[in-house]
Formats: C-alpha cells, sequence, structure tokens
C-alpha cells in the first residue's frame, strides 16, 4: 500500500474569499474562431444517452448551464443533438399529439437532431477562421449551435469541438439579431458594433 501523508491544514479566520471562475475571454467579431470554440479536447463534452427521458436532459442542461448535449448510443457513437429549443419547444407538443404519449415518457431520442441531420466544419476551417465567419455560419443554418470535427488517431471522425451562439453572445458581450432581423452580415456586424 502506498505511504499516503495528510496534508497540512489551516485554521480559516478574517475575510476570506471565494474564488471565481475566470469570465469567458471577451472577443471582437475579427478574433480567431477557436476563441469561442468549446473545445472538446480540454473539456469534457456534455452527453446524454438515447434512452434517456427528455425531462432529465432538460434537467441536466439546467444543472449543467448549458443549452446543448451531445445523444451517444450504447456504443458511446454520436447519434445526435438534443437542445434546450428541441425540449422547450413545439417538437414535444407535436410528438405528444402524434404519438398520444404523456410528457414523461418522451425520450431524447424522439426529439433530438439525428447524426443525418447534423452538419461539422473540420477543424482545419476553424484554424483559420474568425468569430464573424462562425456567426454568419449559424445564421445561415438557422441554428444556435455547430459541431467542428477532426480524425481521430485512428484516422475516423470525430466531433472535438462545438460552437454554441449563446456562447458567442455572452463573450461578445451583445446579442446576435437573429437571421429574421438582419439579413446580410453587413447588418449583423452594424448592430454588433453599436
Amino acid at each position: 500500500m502506498p505511504d499516503y501523508h495528510v496534508l497540512p491544514a489551516q485554521r480559516l479566520t478574517g475575510a476570506v474569499r471565494v474564488t471565481r471562475p475566470v469570465p469567458p475571454k471577451s472577443v471582437t467579431l475579427t478574433s480567431p474562431a477557436l476563441d469561442v470554440m468549446t473545445d472538446l479536447r480540454h473539456i469534457h463534452a456534455a452527453v446524454i444517452e438515447l434512452h434517456m427521458t427528455m425531462e432529465s436532459a432538460n434537467t441536466y442542461m439546467i444543472q449543467r448551464g448549458i443549452r446543448s448535449l451531445l445523444v451517444l448510443d450504447q456504443d458511446q457513437a454520436l447519434n445526435g443533438l438534443i437542445t434546450a429549443t428541441d425540449i422547450l419547444g413545439e417538437k414535444p407538443l407535436r410528438f405528444i399529439q402524434e404519438r398520444r404519449m404523456k410528457h414523461n415518457e418522451i425520450l431524447v431520442s424522439d426529439i433530438m437532431t439525428p447524426l443525418d441531420r447534423l452538419e461539422a466544419i473540420p477543424i482545419e476551417e476553424i484554424h483559420h477562421a474568425r468569430v464573424g465567419d462562425v456567426i454568419a455560419s449559424l445564421l445561415d443554418t438557422g441554428r444556435q449551435h455547430t459541431l467542428v470535427m477532426e480524425n481521430d488517431t485512428d484516422g475516423k471522425p470525430a466531433v472535438c469541438g462545438i460552437f454554441s451562439l449563446t456562447q458567442i453572445e455572452k463573450q461578445l458581450g451583445t446579442s446576435i439579431p437573429s437571421t429574421e432581423v438582419a439579413k446580410t452580415f453587413t447588418e449583423i456586424e452594424t448592430t454588433l458594433m453599436h
């Protein structure tokens, strides 16, 4: 058995502060895209399994303070993406009406966006992209999230990052107008600069 030692500790007295996490790096539209990417090579991905309930997915997102989860099958392979919008939007209501199910019976697999409807940007594109390029891409697809892909050590595709419009807005310190409000990137840029 290893020889473990008791670590020295000290009694707390006086004014003791609690360290707060460093806020996300402030960015501009011309900052490198990597500055706003959740890099799954350094941070564990927020995942859920196909068979879990929609309500458990929502609870998990609230606990983690996030708005999307990667959906994995029993072999830990990506099967889709579920977002807070999927859970809180019209999808569950339509599903309840079509299938005559109760709200708490809806599974992640029932309302997620399946793998074959997801797109990913190759990491090589991200190395030269700017934050504005990511925003333009998200607005073009009408999505809140997009995935970033690379080939793993076996040469197989793997998700290595995620862009979230909500996270980008936090780092920019402003909201991004939707595509209905701003039709061109020039309009978006104008709105963000004011």
